[in-house]
């Protein structure tokens, strides 16, 4: 701890015993000294209250909160400040602007009381709950949640631990933990808590809808679409929260026509709620209403200027066309120092599509890499993990392995997979196959990869070498059948009757080992795409969860190349298990490359499949608009137009991959 760090706390313990003139001695060096330092300037205005300078401690309150317009106590501090002043509607403002930015302020909540009675009646009841809660919750719960106000994640899981070993099940601190893992993207612990705490106290409004968003953030949606289906029954219907979480689930199992009508109904209820207008467009975009589509997040950037998504959203259609007045209100947006980090990454990335489109390549770039260089810092991509988990693979699911377990799982044939990377052309290949009468298309399942984490355990945080695959060695073949007949079971709520069915989830090349044994009759494609047309187009694709690899180019090279050495593996132990489908291929002779899949699916041809455009179903990927359209080559290459800057994704590929597509060597 340095100088001016021991004289803040010792200003800071000072103020606590109202020893004033020691804390005004401290105080005035460290305003020369550290003059754009938050804390100094917050303690300061502190003691020009205590003093009864408050209309000094004002104007320096005010300076201070415009300059860290994220500093809850401060706020706070203009609260009381104001009070002081008998200036109750711009304390009542800056109280609303604390709580707003950490809700544990009980001291803020009590001055609300009166103050929401005189300038906001329908809001007094909320802050009196809010009151209440906080004075019966254990103090160490207040400085957690003050904790995840200010981010410091890593203080609000220790103290929000350190609580729970001695109240184990204490409901608040569960939750709060369930926050802390939620923010920090440890969904699969989320969960886990949140659902213990959901079967301890069944009437925890609070848990039940946390860990409806924590499922609907890992895309488990038919499990998410319980969770609210069962709130929407359980409570009045007046409940807004658990109306929009209805709705959004409700979109996301299928139910496109009730969210649709929920959604227009919200909208109605909340004229001036941006969010509402997107997940509109979302809907139409995935239903191929292309205009309305457009519209919905129009009005969304309409309401609210700043909001990213709605500009990603229509960057996202794939088909838009950016005007050169609304490429220039992004651009000024995105300067913005007041801008939210997630909407600055938007935009970065709707600007770099805006720009590629009207042939500017070289500031379209500029603004990918900004997009990703903004986003990496808030994911995890442990190269090192990924080669552990392919050599694995390698190790344990060799030929002798599989040559001693020659029948196993269960004899279903309803399964196709199709795995890869994304922006391969999975969605493509499953629109032509969707588009055939004995085959229902899906979604991208998570089955195969929570069956995965089953059998891996809680080994994987422990440095220790997995426990899965290698545990398949010591299964019963039993187990493996019943996995299998599990995963027929749990698949059926996505099937509309067809006797086979598509599991699009691309990261399920990890685990074709796994598939072989329990579903040994399954097909598997592999929609493979050029390495420098597949991984610059994942590079411009801002992905909603996942995908953490997509946002460096030496990790995409990375990936790509594990990729391809993990397929060649299972093509040399399991020969004619995979079906190969290069995507250009499809581009270059449809009709051809049709009959092959079909054919390697036991399926008789059907035009239709050929017409797959015509097809009218419900697509939620980035592709969705595209595959309504006929087969074209206009994106084949447009990965050259950025070529000069690719030399880093170029290395990572590796010289045996650039030789096999004949791409030159980076300069």
């Amino acid at each position: 701890m340095n100088e001016h760090e021991t004289s803040l706390l010792k200003a800071q313990s000072a103020l606590a015993e109202k020893d004033l003139p020691l804390a005004k001695r401290l105080l005035t060096p460290l305003l020369i000294a550290l003059p754009n330092e938050p804390n100094v300037s917050y303690l300061n205005c502190l003691l020009l209250r205590l003093e009864g300078n408050y209309s000094e401690a004002k104007k320096a309150l005010l300076s201070l909160t415009k300059e860290v317009d994220n500093l809850a106590r401060a706020f706070q501090e203009l609260a009381t400040v104001n009070l002081s002043l008998n200036e109750p509607k711009e304390a009542w403002n800056a109280a609303e602007q604390a709580v707003a930015l950490d809700p544990s302020l009980i001291q803020c909540w009590q001055y609300l009381v009166p103050l929401r009675e005189k300038f906001q009646p329908a809001s007094v009841e909320a802050a009196r709950n809010q009151c209440d809660f906080l004075a019966q919750l254990p103090p160490e719960l207040r400085t957690v949640i003050g904790y995840l106000s200010s981010n410091r994640l890593s203080d609000a899981e220790r103290l929000a631990k350190h609580f729970l070993r001695g109240n184990k099940t204490h409901a608040e601190g569960m939750r709060l933990l369930a926050e802390v893992f939620t923010r920090k993207n440890v969904l699969d612990e989320a969960q886990f808590i949140l659902e213990t705490l959901v079967e301890l106290n069944p009437g925890n409004v609070s848990a039940r809808l946390q860990l409806f968003h924590v499922l609907m953030r890992r895309q488990r949606f038919h499990a998410a679409f319980a969770v609210a289906e069962k709130l929407w029954a359980d409570h009045p219907r007046d409940n807004h929260e658990i109306k929009r979480a209805f709705t959004s689930s409700a979109f996301a199992v299928g139910r496109v026509t009730e969210a649709q009508k929920l959604y227009a109904e919200l909208a109605a209820d909340f004229p001036n709620d941006h969010r509402i207008p997107v997940h509109q467009g979302h809907i139409f975009n995935a239903v191929g209403d292309r205009e309305n589509a457009i519209a919905s997040f129009k009005r969304a950037s309409a309401l609210k200027p700043t909001h990213g998504d709605s500009y990603w959203s229509l960057a996202n259609t794939k088909s838009y066309r950016f005007s050169r007045n609304e490429i220039a209100a992004m651009k000024q947006l995105e300067e913005a120092s007041s801008l939210g980090s997630l909407d600055r990454i938007q935009i970065c990335f709707a600007l770099g599509k805006a720009l590629e489109d009207m042939s500017n390549y070289e500031e379209a770039f500029a603004y990918y890499q900004r997009g990703n260089a903004l986003k990496l810092p808030t994911i995890k991509y442990d190269a090192s993990y990924i080669d552990t988990r392919v050599q694995a693979q390698i190790d344990a699911c060799d030929k002798p392995f599989f040559d001693d377990k020659p029948v196993t799982g269960t004899d279903a044939h309803d399964p196709i997979f199709i795995v890869g990377l994304p922006r391969a052309g999975s969605t493509l290949l499953e629109q032509i196959l969707a588009s055939h009468s004995q085959v229902d298309g899906t979604m991208e399942l998570h089955n195969i990869l929570d069956l995965a984490k089953r059998l891996r355990g809680r080994d994987a945080d422990t440095g220790q070498a997995p426990r899965y695959p290698a545990i398949m060695r010591d299964l019963d073949n039993d187990l493996f059948r019943q996995f299998g007949e599990q995963f027929i079971e749990q698949t059926q709520a996505y099937r509309a009757g067809a006797p086979m069915f598509i599991d699009k989830m691309p990261n399920n090349f990890f685990h074709i080992g796994l598939i072989k044994l329990i579903l040994p009759n399954a097909k598997i494609i592999d929609a493979r795409r050029h390495p420098m047309a597949c991984c610059f187009s994942g590079f411009k694709q801002l992905f909603g969860e996942g995908q953490d690899f997509s946002y460096d180019l030496e990790h995409l090279g990375h990936y790509y190349r594990q990729y391809v050495r993990l397929m060649d593996h299972w093509d040399e132990v399991l020969p004619g298990f995979v079906l190969r489908v290069q995507h250009e291929d499809v581009i270059d002779d449809l009709e051809t490359q049709v009959r092959r899949i079909l054919e390697f699916c036991g399926l008789e041809f059907e035009a239709s499949c050929v017409e797959f455009h015509k097809t009218k179903r419900t697509v939620r990927t980035p592709s969705a608009e595209q595959v309504r359209q006929p087969i074209n080559t206009s994106g084949v290459d447009q990965w050259r137009n950025f070529e000069e800057h690719l030399d880093l994704l170029k290395r990572a590929l590796g010289a045996e991959l650039l030789d096999a597509y004949g791409i030159d060597p980076p300069q």
